[in-house]
């Protein structure tokens, strides 16, 4: 009896598993396995079995082949009028008896994945109520201080930085929506923003596209090369997109972008051959910024003849580009510094040595002499700043963000029926090290590793702990941590 039932419930999941497929097939767009253009790009579309289409024009090519230059007319498959639907109609039903025929031809064709087909646009519907874009329009659009109290539960500091970014992306999603009636065309506002490493760039922007619910790409500028030479050229960035999207277009023409290490793409001072890694890919990504219609492969990083390709408009995607810039400061520094050390209104080379948020004081002519073109600089009107982790900030990333480092441990020994504390003192020990290690808050998370690491093997061994506390003492190795024992 109880194999019986089995039987019945996995026939049960296979029915439900090939519905769902059919359903997710019928709401993606069909591909020609010979020449991979979209069903949306080609006239008509021949299904000879399921994964394997061909258009109209490969079928024309290869019946032309088979007939010595004839038509398909010659084997009595092409239809009278090609304006006639049951024509057509006849026209595939004699595909269909000629079953044998189309697999001797095509029975070689590889079927085209389903990650490389896009999915189908859906029509526009009359009333607004209908409307696709209802649940996301500027009705809906979160402002500024909305996004940025949102921020503040899970981003500690850059209080300026999330009130700039918060205004930036409410500005560009009223520009997206704007139907631009009265003629003034809103430009885009993308961003550069410029902070030490471990300061919270990447993590500010992750957080954004999660609160907005866009689709978001994070692309890394040190792979891109300029395009014919080995890397990724500038429209992968793009296919990471649509990737994040789902394959939607519709959906990712109003995403994000989040080009990280952009400073990596500086001018090289130092050589004389052609900088393919460098001033080239800023030349490559100006179209990108600006806005254009990109041809960009679907399920792939890079062009090939086997690999469908769709048409993508940028002028509607947010570009966000990061970076570090190493020994930006000098360049500040030198520029402050250009007055006489002599005199009335002389000032000491040294002034701005002290000063830590020295890249607050940036404008475009530093970032000029670091390497950046005009030209790409022109296309990221918003420049802001990302101040350096204090002690103090460290000590609120370990405790104050909603999904913070000691929140996740304390999850962790929760499932064992342990509970985990951290004395102040320990905090701060911590937070000192990390500033030592100069690697921003990724640096919390490694010492964090360390410290727990005997405490996560030994807990599980013996069931009679039931709290751990951390001391200042243990943080410093001069010391254990305090174990209190489960009360009977």
């Amino acid at each position: 009896m109880s194999n019986e039932i089995d039987t019945i419930n996995n026939e049960n999941n296979e029915v439900e598993e090939k519905k769902t497929e059919n359903e997710e097939t019928r709401d993606r767009e069909l591909v020609c396995s010979m020449c991979r253009r979209t069903e949306s790009q080609v006239k008509r579309m021949f299904t000879l079995h399921p994964g394997l289409c061909i258009c109209d024009d490969c079928m024309q090519k290869t019946m032309d082949t088979l007939s010595g230059g004839g038509s398909l007319s010659i084997l009595g498959l092409a239809p009278k009028n090609n304006n006639d639907k049951d024509d057509s109609a006849n026209f595939s039903a004699n595909l269909g008896d000629l079953s044998n025929l189309s697999s001797m031809i095509f029975g070689d064709l590889p079927s085209v994945p389903m990650n490389q087909r896009l999915k189908k646009k859906k029509p526009a519907l009359k009333t607004d109520e209908d409307n696709i874009e209802a649940k996301f329009d500027i009705k809906n659009l979160k402002p500024p201080h909305v996004i940025k109290a949102e921020l503040d539960d899970y981003v500690v500091g850059q209080e300026h930085a999330k009130k700039v970014i918060s205004v930036a992306v409410y500005n560009h999603y009223k520009r997206v929506f704007d139907k631009n009636e009265d003629g003034v065309e809103l430009e885009k506002s993308n961003m550069l923003m410029i902070g030490p490493t471990g300061c919270g760039k990447t993590y500010m922007v992750k957080t954004l596209a999660k609160l907005l619910n866009v689709p978001l790409a994070i692309a890394d500028a040190t792979s891109l090369t300029e395009a014919g030479y080995i890397g990724d050229d500038v429209e992968s960035v793009l296919s990471k997109l649509l990737v994040a999207a789902d394959n939607d277009i519709e959906r990712a023409e109003k995403g994000i972008v989040f080009i990280d290490e952009i400073d990596k793409l500086a001018k090289k001072h130092t050589t004389n051959s052609r900088d393919v890694s460098g001033e080239s890919v800023q030349q490559g990504l100006l179209k990108l910024l600006e806005g254009a219609e990109v041809e960009v492969p679907v399920g792939a990083m890079s062009k090939n003849a086997m690999v469908p390709m769709t048409t993508m408009d940028t002028t509607n995607i947010l570009f966000i580009c990061g970076g570090a810039f190493p020994e930006l400061d000098k360049i500040i520094k030198q520029r402050l510094n250009k007055t006489s050390a002599c005199g009335f209104l002389g000032e000491l080379s040294d002034k701005y040595d002290d000063e830590k948020n020295i890249a607050g004081k940036v404008e475009l002519q530093d970032l000029r002499e670091f390497g950046m073109i005009p030209e790409f600089l022109g296309r990221l009107p918003v420049v802001f700043t990302l101040d350096g982790l204090k002690q103090d900030d460290m000590v609120r990333i370990l405790t104050q963000p909603r999904n913070a480092i000691l929140k996740q441990y304390k999850k962790l020994l929760s499932m064992d029926e342990v509970a985990l504390e951290f004395e102040d003192g320990a905090l701060s020990a911590i937070a000192e090290k990390a500033l030592k290690r100069d690697t921003g808050a990724r640096a919390l998370r490694a010492i964090i590793e360390e410290i727990m690491l005997d405490i996560m093997y030994e807990i599980p061994k013996d069931d009679t702990i039931g709290k751990v506390v951390i001391t200042e003492d243990y943080v410093a190795r001069k010391g254990a941590p305090r174990i209190v024992l489960r009360s009977n």
